[in-house]
């Protein structure tokens, strides 16, 4: 019983992204024939350019930097699609109370250690899409728990417990550039989260009835934002935050998160820092899962598109 306080809610939940880009210019070369009168000075020109249109596809210019391709322009890069996935790791601490058996409410701590003693399974990571102005994101984490080894408390008639637990949420948002700078960049975002929250206690043996399989669903709209600024062009940092709920799935709840970027080169960066998420929902009898998690994140970015 004891492990189920400090494992009944675990909110785990972030590894990174860069760009991809390739461009190659192979310049031409054309002979000139030293010139000996007019008329062969002519002939030797009108050869060279002939010999350049033949190669190149254009004429040949007073300036040979015409023959080499030129990179797009920024305008042109604007109009593209970008498509960027960052699996993360999320090691984060966490405390607050959760509904247990029979509608009681259980308080729990657990630190991260605590959390990676009775980690079993997990996903984490997040994508972007972007074109100009416009952004797609989207985050999700699933996460599950086990406890075996638990001792239930006295009087139970149970000499064992076994405890599982599983968190999945998927936050999709969308978003608009308000500032779009090559030093800074700042992003208004909008969207939802879903929660799925389930857990299965079991005792051995079970006397009094006691074993309990529950779970819940929910959604909360939130809004939010994100900020991005450029220190050089290999390293960068990450703000970011959104609010949600307001008595739709749950009362309250809200994230921030920092990270310091390095890019290694132009396909991937590292990322690490911090996140912190709460979220409060309540029910009729009181807290169904009121929760706190905070920790170190760290992540790859890897930008496909």
């Amino acid at each position: 019983m004891a492990s189920h306080k400090r494992s009944a809610a675990a909110v785990l939940a972030t590894l990174v992204m860069s760009m991809l880009a390739i461009c190659a210019a192979a310049p031409c070369r054309a002979q000139q024939a030293p010139p000996s009168d007019d008329a062969s000075l002519t002939k030797s020109v009108d050869s060279n350019a002939a010999a350049s249109l033949a190669i190149t596809g254009q004429p040949r210019g007073a300036d040979s930097a015409d023959l080499v391709p030129r990179p797009s322009s920024t305008s042109s890069a604007d109009e593209a699609w970008h498509l960027a996935v960052s699996p993360y790791l999320w090691f984060p601490g966490t405390h607050g109370t959760a509904a247990g058996p029979n509608g009681r409410s259980l308080s729990f701590r657990a630190s991260p250690g605590d959390l990676l003693s009775h980690f079993r399974f997990g996903l984490m990571g997040t994508a972007e899409v972007s074109r100009k102005w416009f952004v797609v994101t989207g985050d999700m984490l699933w996460v599950r728990l086990r406890a075996d080894k638990a001792i239930p408390l006295p009087g139970l008639g149970a000499t064992s417990a076994n405890m599982k637990a599983t968190e999945f949420f998927l936050t999709p948002k969308i978003g608009i550039r308000l500032i779009n700078q090559e030093k800074i960049k700042i992003t208004a975002l909008t969207g939802i989260r879903y929660w799925h929250l389930g857990e299965k206690l079991n005792f051995n043996p079970s006397l009094l009835g006691l074993n309990f399989t529950g779970s819940q669903d929910f959604v909360d709209p939130l809004v939010g934002g994100r900020i991005e600024a450029f220190l050089s062009p290999k390293i960068v940092i990450n703000i970011l935050g959104d609010v949600g709920g307001w008595g739709t799935g749950s009362q309250l709840e809200y994230q921030w998160a920092a990270t310091l970027g390095y890019r290694v080169n132009a396909r991937w960066a590292l990322h690490a820092g911090y996140r912190y998420l709460n979220v409060d929902k309540h029910g009729n009898g009181g807290a169904i899962f009121n929760v706190t998690a905070a920790g170190v994140v760290s992540g790859i970015t890897l930008d496909l598109k």
